[in-house]
């Protein structure tokens, strides 16, 4: 029995994390420049990068069998 993340999973999980980070950043940035204009380059421009290195970083750990278990699911018997 082997483990294997497919590449929609790994989208899925860059695009919810990649939700939570706009939100965040943005009330940092503009916190910090109290500008709009200026928060909206910086958060869109950071984030488009961060995203494309998270969906990286999932794809290279899941190569990685470290902190995996196998694991044997009972069904039940069959009829």
């Amino acid at each position: 029995m082997s483990y294997y993340d497919h590449h929609k999973r790994s989208i899925a999980k860059t695009i919810g994390f990649f939700a939570i980070l706009v939100v965040a950043d943005w009330v940092v940035v503009f916190l910090i420049t109290n500008q709009t204009g200026i928060t909206f380059k910086i958060i869109i421009y950071s984030n488009f990068v961060s995203a494309i290195i998270y969906f990286i970083h999932e794809r290279a750990w899941n190569k990685v069998h470290w902190g995996r278990s196998k694991i044997q699911i009972d069904l039940g018997e069959q009829k």
